[in-house]
C-alpha cells in the first residue's frame, strides 16, 4: 500500500527522541580539576533518534516528518529551525511549556568511550497520542526511536498506535534505548513487538532484553516475541538479521572512525530508504550499513552522511567490508 512520492501526507514519520547536541572535538585526555583545555570549535546540532534519522533521510532525498517534543525555549527553536533547514518537516514537533528542550554535551576522549552530560527535558512528555495526532495520512513507514527510555511512551498505548498504522498499510520500524540503571526483560517489549515489521536494537540492547549474549540467539528470541524482522547491529562487527526467510550476516564497512554518535540512527534511515525502494533485505542491509558507517567519519551525528547520489556511487565503486570475525 505504497503511495507515490508527492502524494498528500509524509512518506516517512520519524517519532522519538530529539535533543540539542553539543559535541566537543576529540580530546587526548580529560582536563584536571580547574584546568582549562582549549579545543577547536564545538559542533552544535539537533540530535536524538528521530532528528538524526530524519536528517539522514532528507540527505537521501526523502522529506520526513519528525514527531517529538521540545521546550518552548531557545534550544527548542534552534532544533526546529535546523531540522527545517536540513529538509525535514518539523510540523510534528510539539513545544512543551513546563519542560526545557533536551540537551546533551558529548565529550570524546582518544582511546576511550565518549562521556555524556544530559538533561532529559521535554522528551519525557512524548506519548503515543502525539504520534497519532501528528499524522493526518498514514505514512509508508513509521520509525519510532528511543522506546523504553521515554517514560510517557507506554507500551500498550504504542502497540495500539502501531497496530492501527499497520492496518493502514504502514510499515513499522522500531528502535530502542536501554535505560541506565534498570534491568530489562522480554516483558518490556512483549506487547509492542507483534506490531513491528523491523526491530533494530544493537547487541547490548538485545542482550538486555533477552538475556542472551549470542546475536543469533538474540534474533531468535526477539522473533519469537513477534517481531517480523530483527536486525541486531554490532558496530564494527557488522549486523545479524533474521526474518521468515532465514538469517543474514553482514560485516561492517571499513572506514576511519572519528566519532560514532548517530550511527545506529543513520543505519535505521538507510533501512527505511530500502523499504521505500522495495529492495530485498540483503540490499537494504548493505545500504543501511553504509549509512551507519558514514555517520562515524565526522564529528557530530550527521556531518558525514552522504547524499543519495554519493551513497549509490560509493556502493557501485565497491565498498570495502571488514572481514567477518
Amino acid at each position: 500500500m505504497t503511495r507515490p512520492a508527492g502524494s498528500d501526507g509524509a512518506r516517512v514519520v520519524c517519532a522519538g527522541i530529539v535533543v540539542a547536541d553539543v559535541f566537543v572535538p576529540p580530546l587526548l585526555r580529560l582536563p584536571e580539576a580547574g584546568e582549562l583545555v582549549v579545543t577547536e570549535d564545538f559542533v552544535v546540532e539537533p540530535g536524538g533518534c528521530a532528528a538524526n534519522a530524519g536528517i539522514a533521510l532528507a540527505r537521501l532525498g526523502v522529506r520526513p516528518t519528525v514527531v517529538a517534543r521540545v521546550g518552548d525555549d531557545l534550544f527548542g527553536h534552534f532544533v526546529e529551525n535546523e531540522l527545517a533547514a536540513a529538509g525535514v518537516d518539523a510540523s510534528g514537533i510539539t513545544r512543551t511549556a513546563d519542560l526545557g528542550t533536551s540537551k546533551t554535551v558529548i565529550v570524546p576522549v582518544s582511546g576511550e568511550d565518549r562521556r555524556y552530560i544530559h538533561t532529559f527535558g521535554a522528551n519525557a512528555a512524548l506519548c503515543a497520542a502525539d504520534i497519532e495526532s501528528s499524522v493526518a495520512t498514514p505514512p509508508d513507514v513509521l520509525y519510532v526511536g528511543g522506546f523504553l527510555v521515554l517514560p510517557a511512551l507506554r507500551q500498550d498505548e504504542l502497540a495500539g498506535r502501531l497496530r492501527a498504522a499497520r492496518r493502514s498499510g504502514t510499515q513499522v520500524v522500531l528502535d530502542v534505548v536501554a535505560p541506565a540503571g534498570r534491568a530489562l526483560s522480554p516483558d518490556d517489549v512483549a506487547s509492542v513487538l507483534p506490531e513491528v515489521d523491523y526491530f533494530v536494537p544493537n547487541d547490548d540492547e538485545a542482550a538486555a532484553l533477552t538475556g542472551e549474549r549470542d546475536p543469533h540467539r538474540q534474533v531468535e528470541r526477539l522473533r519469537e516475541l513477534g517481531a517480523g524482522t530483527v536486525i541486531v547491529t554490532m558496530g564494527d562487527q557488522g549486523v545479524v538479521a533474521g526474518s521468515a526467510d532465514g538469517v543474514i550476516e553482514l560485516p561492517a564497512l571499513r572506514v576511519e572512525v572519528v566519532e560514532p554518535s548517530g550511527a545506529g540512527d543513520a543505519f535505521a534511515a538507510g533501512l527505511v530508504c530500502g523499504l521505500l525502494e522495495g529492495w530485498e533485505l540483503p540490499r537494504s542491509l548493505e545500504f543501511a550499513s553504509m549509512m551507519g558507517a558514514s555517520a562515524c567519519t565526522r564529528l557530530g551525528c550527521t556531518a558525514g552522511l552522504p547524499t543519495r547520489a554519493e551513497a549509490d556511487a560509493y556502493l557501485e565503486r565497491g565498498a570495502r567490508w571488514l572481514s567477518p570475525r
